[in-house]
């Protein structure tokens, strides 16, 4: 059984590293034109080391039973998961259905 887990989505989009596509990733900015190949990153909250690498390859497990590709890599020293962002709907749709709680970031304009 998958213990309680929460995720975020990384604020920035990512693409794969020349040559590196599935091994290694970058960061891009949004004024750059982005394609069907662009990956958002998603990164577990809830638990740290040894552990958070046991859990995301779960998750990724999951997201494989739909067969939506993804990857698990390590990033800023964590495990994350990077899928392609026009399957975010159906990653984040998934986890949820898996019992995986979803961290929305929240500015104070969203309290108007």
């Amino acid at each position: 059984m998958l213990p309680m887990s929460v995720v975020h989505r990384l604020p920035q989009y990512y693409r794969w590293s020349a040559g590196l596509a599935g091994s290694r990733v970058e960061p891009y900015t949004l004024s750059e034109s982005g394609n069907e190949n662009d990956l958002i990153g998603l990164k577990l909250l809830s638990h740290n080391g040894a552990p958070a690498w046991d859990v995301m390859a779960v998750l990724k497990a999951a997201l494989a039973d739909i067969q939506l590709e993804c990857a698990l890599l390590e990033w800023e020293g964590e495990p994350c998961l990077f899928v392609q962002r026009v399957d975010e709907c159906a990653a984040t749709g998934r986890l949820k259905n898996q019992g995986v709680a979803i961290a929305e970031t929240f500015s104070p304009a969203d309290y108007g």
